[in-house]
Parts: structure tokens; C-alpha cells; sequence
């Protein structure tokens, strides 16, 4: 079995969530999703379970943390282009979601952001394919 990463997020609206992050072009597995939490699918092996507040509580003795005062993580999602960068966060905007920053442009790599419904920090990434074959 392919190793597989969960990354677990808490949200205060379940269903506004999954709203948000449909717009953006993510699915949900039904069968690890329900009232109190959402299995939403990144890719094959890679997943972001959206969990309320008070079933989050039950996995962490310490509080969740306040993302209008901090950030807890930066979640960065790999894109095929820059075009394609730019259309997650004008899409996340679009649902209600908000830049994290301006874009960063670096040449063989370029990137945007945004924040979710919640605060949480999703980054969007392209890098020249030649690029990182060439190891630069």
C-alpha cells in the first residue's frame, strides 16, 4: 500500500467548506465523510479531512488555533502552469476565500495563495519542468 497523507483541518461551517473547496475543483469520498467531517481528495494518495471544531477538539488536547492572528501551516498544492496557479486562487477568491499574498514569480518557479474559508493558508506552485530535471 502506498503511503498516504491526511491532513486534518478544522473548520467552523462543514458544509460551507465543502461548498468552498467544490468550487475550486476538489471532490469529496463519501465514505469517510458526515456530519462532523469531509474527506476531501487532493490526489490519489493525498487528502484533506475537513473536521468541525468539536471533532477536531477530540484528536488535539490543545486549542485550535486562531488563523486571524496566526498560521499553523502553509499547505502547498503543485499546478500543471502558471495558468493554472492563478485560476485555484482567482477561484478560491471567487467562493469567498482571500489572497494570502502577492504572487512570487522567481522564473523556472512561480507562486500564489490563498486562504480558505477558515483562514487556512493553501499555496499554489508551478515549476519549470526542465528546471527540475536540470536540478536548478
Amino acid at each position: 500500500m502506498p503511503q498516504m497523507i491526511f491532513l486534518n483541518l478544522p473548520v467552523k461551517d462543514l458544509p460551507a467548506s465543502m461548498a468552498f473547496f467544490r468550487a475550486l475543483g476538489f471532490s469529496f469520498n463519501p465514505q469517510f465523510t458526515d456530519d462532523t467531517a469531509a474527506c476531501m481528495v487532493i490526489s490519489d494518495t493525498i487528502f484533506a479531512m475537513l473536521l468541525t471544531h468539536e471533532k477536531f477538539a477530540g484528536f488535539s488536547p490543545k486549542p485550535i488555533t486562531d488563523t486571524d492572528q496566526s498560521v499553523e501551516v502553509l499547505t502547498c498544492l503543485s499546478r500543471e502552469s502558471r495558468e493554472a496557479v492563478d485560476a485555484i486562487v482567482k477561484a478560491a477568491v471567487a467562493a469567498g476565500g482571500s489572497t494570502y499574498r502577492e504572487p512570487q514569480d522567481h522564473g523556472f518557479m512561480y507562486g500564489h495563495g490563498f486562504r480558505d474559508l477558515d483562514g487556512h493558508v493553501w499555496e499554489a506552485v508551478w515549476m519549470d519542468p526542465a528546471a527540475v530535471a536540470g536540478g536548478a
